[in-house]
């Protein structure tokens, strides 16, 4: 369905019993709803109505062009948004990487809005940015951003079929072919790239402690966050807490991990 929220457009994809308890899922990037695919079905079977929201560059009509337009302050914001146009006053949050930092913002500056929170690969961003004023080993994970954020990055991402994404994607097989395609839509990767373009300086400091129950999965295999990182987290949740590690996983833990990702998940949500 389509939800109107903030002069935009955005699409949701709706699933589960129609009185079951609200579930908002958020995706990263280069992914969209679809990432969640493998772990709906366990949510829906344990009475969770879930809502996966296409974020703003992915929905078509909610593609703003100007780069600060992509700042976390304004996803966050269209998220109230959009639980607000479901009439929903309360929702538990499963995000991964950038949707991860969503629903970081989301329970730090909107506890009343969020029942739980499960952050997938990216920790809070307190901790990371103390990783990577601390840990050159972290600063050297995030070099691709230099990439990501150069005027070169779509060249570089759709060239040759898309080769890129498709490396980048490889541990999930087919499913990369999902994203790659859908990235050819005109405007829709300079979109997602503003994400990264978006960064400032010191935005990570205005982000509060979490006082909502959080889970913070993390894997040994993700190339993007270190250990270092993971644990700093802990730091900033002044609530019931868990730190999930797993072993041999990569970046895309909903794709990679669905069985036991949705283990946890549930398990945080308590069904």
């Amino acid at each position: 369905m389509q939800i109107e929220a903030r002069g935009l457009i955005f699409d949701v994809y709706e699933g589960g019993p129609a009185d079951g308890t609200p579930v908002l899922l958020l995706h990263g990037f280069p992914q969209d709803h679809r990432e969640f695919d493998l772990i709906l079905p366990r949510l829906h079977a344990a009475g969770l109505r879930t809502y996966a929201l296409d974020q703003r560059g992915y929905s078509p009509g909610a593609r703003p062009s100007a780069v600060a337009d992509y700042r976390l302050d304004e996803p966050t914001a269209d998220a109230i948004a959009v639980l607000d146009a479901l009439g929903v006053d309360k929702a538990h949050v499963i995000g991964h990487d950038w949707g991860a930092s969503v629903g970081w913002l989301l329970a730090a500056g909107h506890p009343d809005r969020v029942s739980t929170l499960t952050a997938v690969s990216v920790p809070h961003p307190r901790g990371l940015s103390v990783a990577l004023h601390n840990q050159p080993s972290q600063k050297l994970r995030f070099a691709y951003m230099g990439v990501f954020r150069s005027r070169a990055a779509e060249r570089l991402l759709l060239g040759a079929g898309g080769t890129a994404l498709h490396r980048m994607m490889r541990p999930i097989g087919a499913r990369a072919g999902l994203y790659a395609t859908a990235m050819r839509e005109p405007g829709r990767l300079t979109a997602a790239l503003n994400w990264y373009r978006a960064i400032s300086s010191g935005q990570a400091d205005t982000v509060g402690k979490v006082t909502v129950p959080t889970t913070y999965v993390w894997s040994d295999g993700d190339p993007v966050v270190g250990k270092p990182a993971a644990l700093a987290t802990a730091t900033w949740v002044e609530a019931d807490y868990r730190f999930v590690a797993l072993r041999g996983i990569g970046h895309w833990v909903p794709e990679e991990a669905p069985r036991a990702l949705a283990d946890v998940a549930l398990a945080r949500i308590g069904v």
